[in-house]
């Protein structure tokens, strides 16, 4: 089984990408952030000719939204509001053999990273904080789980371009971080992209739209993430994230990540 997540920024601007991303990636499962559609509107004819039958979303106009598409059947579809707003920002479902996958857009938390005097970034670190006390009242040995989406943080040193000159940068901040690792903790979750590729190794999964430098100066992020529970670990044999992508004519300033797994 091979999932996938992406930031994609409008789907329906970017529904050739969501196409041309599907034959190259061989998904089975695509998870998008930032759909920025109503669900009437949302392309689903295109996307079922794709080879994607089964489709889970949850919209509003132009703003958030998340999606899940998917060859494989649903038995259960459902989703959930965080901090008493109904804004689109997650959806899951559980497939026939049991396995949840939830897609989360965690919000990104504007600029300044004082939540006396940015709401936006007290809302994240809420946010966040919930999502930690839902996974502990949630915990079950050998639960098939799967977690993904834009979290909006880079947690490790080595998931920005420089640690130093970030840390008081939302995304990076060691509240973020911090609060990120609790969560972590909560599910307990693995970070299946890391047990792939070694976390020593720097990694991006965004770039700004205001570096038009990019990719030659690199200054990137890793903001998308997917982990797993413990049951998944022995099946995890792939992880990449498919950096060139972000090059495309008209792109997200994101990149989709995959992984796969075996049995």
């Amino acid at each position: 089984m091979r999932i996938l997540t992406w930031n994609i920024n409008s789907v329906r601007l970017r529904i050739d990408h969501v196409r041309r991303l599907a034959e190259r990636s061989d998904a089975d499962i695509i998870c998008l952030q930032e759909t920025k559609v109503v669900d009437e509107l949302f392309p689903h004819e295109a996307i079922h000719e794709m080879g994607y039958v089964h489709r889970a979303v949850r919209g509003m106009k132009s703003y958030n939204g998340v999606a899940i598409l998917s060859r494989l059947p649903f038995k259960e579809v459902a989703t959930k509001d965080w901090c008493r707003r109904k804004d689109c920002r997650h959806i899951y479902v559980t497939l026939e053999d049991g396995t949840e996958v939830h897609n989360f857009y965690i919000p990104a938390g504007g600029d300044e990273p004082d939540p006396e005097s940015n709401d936006k970034f007290a809302h994240k670190l809420a946010f966040i904080k919930s999502m930690a006390r839902w996974w502990r009242g949630r915990q079950e040995s050998g639960a098939r789980r799967v977690i993904v989406g834009d979290f909006n943080v880079a947690p490790l040193e080595t998931d920005v371009w420089s640690h130093k000159q970030l840390l008081k940068i939302v995304s990076h901040t060691p509240v973020e971080v911090d609060l990120l690792g609790a969560m972590q903790k909560s599910g307990p979750w693995i970070d299946a992209v890391r047990e792939i590729i070694p976390p020593a190794e720097q990694l991006y999964s965004w770039w700004s739209y205001r570096n038009k430098a990019w990719p030659g100066s690199d200054k990137g992020r890793r903001l998308d993430h997917i982990w797993i529970t413990e049951a998944l670990r022995p099946h995890l044999t792939g992880a990449e994230v498919l950096r060139d992508v972000r090059g495309w004519e008209k792109p997200s300033d994101h990149a989709p990540v995959l992984i796969t797994l075996n049995g």
